[in-house]
């Protein structure tokens, strides 16, 4: 089986599909891939489906998209392996439980690759990091079960998965500047500040991309613009980093111009105290 979250849901067996077309068995097969191998209790499906009100038949109605569930996973196995589904898709005393390796769900592959990444950025290895890194988040597909009506079950997993993402692009982006790509990383972190306007990390690292460009100019329009929308929308000044970032552009500071050094960590703290 081959199970695909970083984007619309997809679940293949042999390349058939097995995903429902109602959205509740949807849910129901989205959350059990998301915790392969691990019980998912049964008061934790029906939250995802019903929230907090929950219908008299709501018990009988769990069983119903189970069935339907398996049925279809029996179909895709095909007539040659009968009770595979229920192999599978497996009833444990509370709950229900998706017999599958974490390797055949995309999150899980894209996890391991993350946590690599980032053992190789703090090792030392840059380049490596960068690869990993770059290979996690190319199994993205577009925003995390995109096509799935989510409940407050998978509302929170896929705030975590997008977040993750987000992280793991800047610490990418962290590996690359340190192995000296600022110039090829410019129209990315363009588009990114775009998108995230109030989020001081990225705009840390598309100003020291500029600069590092010989843009300077450039690099400070972008403090001063993103000052302008912090005060006017929030009543804040920039973190004590990002102060001390473009003041340091400011004196034209060497440090700036090392790309890769000893200390380890982000860009946006380049100039933590």
């Amino acid at each position: 089986m081959k199970i695909q979250v970083l984007g619309p849901l997809s679940a293949e067996v042999d390349g058939d599909s097995i995903v429902p077309t109602a959205s509740k068995p949807r849910q129901i097969l989205a959350l059990l891939a998301l915790h392969p191998g691990q019980v998912m209790p049964v008061p934790t499906l029906m939250e995802e489906i019903w929230g907090q009100e929950l219908p008299n038949s709501a018990l009988t109605t769990l069983q119903t998209y189970i069935l339907q569930l398996r049925r279809r996973l029996g179909t895709a196995m095909g007539p040659g392996r009968p009770g595979a589904a229920k192999e599978v898709l497996t009833t444990r005393h509370g709950g229900y439980l998706l017999q599958v390796p974490p390797g055949a769900v995309d999150a899980h592959v894209y996890e391991g690759l993350v946590t690599r990444g980032h053992a190789a950025f703090e090792g030392g290895d840059d380049a490596g990091a960068a690869a990993l890194l770059r290979e996690a988040l190319a199994l993205w597909q577009g925003p995390a079960l995109v096509d799935v009506r989510v409940g407050p079950v998978l509302e929170i997993e896929v705030m975590r998965l997008e977040e993750s993402r987000l992280v793991t692009v800047e610490r990418r982006i962290d590996a690359d500047l340190r192995l000296g790509r600022h110039t090829e990383l410019l129209a990315e972190l363009t588009d990114l500040g775009a998108r995230h306007t109030r989020h001081e990390g990225l705009h840390s690292q598309l100003m020291v991309a500029l600069y590092r460009s010989g843009r300077q100019a450039s690099a400070l329009d972008v403090y001063r613009r993103l000052r302008g929308r912090l005060i006017a929308e929030l009543g804040v000044e920039p973190s004590p980093q990002l102060q001390r970032l473009h003041q340091a552009m400011l004196r034209t500071d060497p440090a700036l111009d090392v790309v890769a050094g000893p200390r380890r960590g982000s860009t946006f703290d380049l100039y933590a105290a």
